[in-house]
């Protein structure tokens, strides 16, 4: 539902949520009860996303109703997600004591 402006002769301009099929219709002052009629103050709002925006809502959307687990499409977990992939290599190296390192990564990060 849209926000419409209406100006009251006694107490001011004010906005108030009405469906589109009341547009016409005056409306009373919050403050003091009288029927004010309805006025255009501001010009209207017009939304200028991207389309890559839209896109991403119009997804939202289709899928709000019934979301995609993760369990039904046999994933573990999100598709870039690295933890458990098979593309990526472990450059961990485990020495005799137990120590770990990671000699390629951050030669200056302490091992746990």
């Amino acid at each position: 539902m849209p926000i419409y402006e209406f100006q009251c002769a006694l107490c001011g301009p004010f906005g108030e949520l009405k469906p589109m099929s009341e547009y016409d219709q005056p409306c009373p002052c919050p403050d003091c009860g009288t029927l004010a009629p309805r006025v255009l103050l501001t010009a209207p709002y017009l939304s200028g996303m991207s389309s890559r925006q839209m896109n991403t809502f119009a997804i939202n959307e289709r899928s709000s109703h019934e979301p995609e687990l993760s369990s039904q499409t046999g994933k573990k977990h999100w598709a870039g997600c690295t933890c458990c992939s098979s593309k990526r290599a472990s450059r961990l190296r485990v020495g005799r004591d137990g120590s770990k390192s990671f000699p390629s990564n951050r030669p200056w990060m302490i091992s746990h």
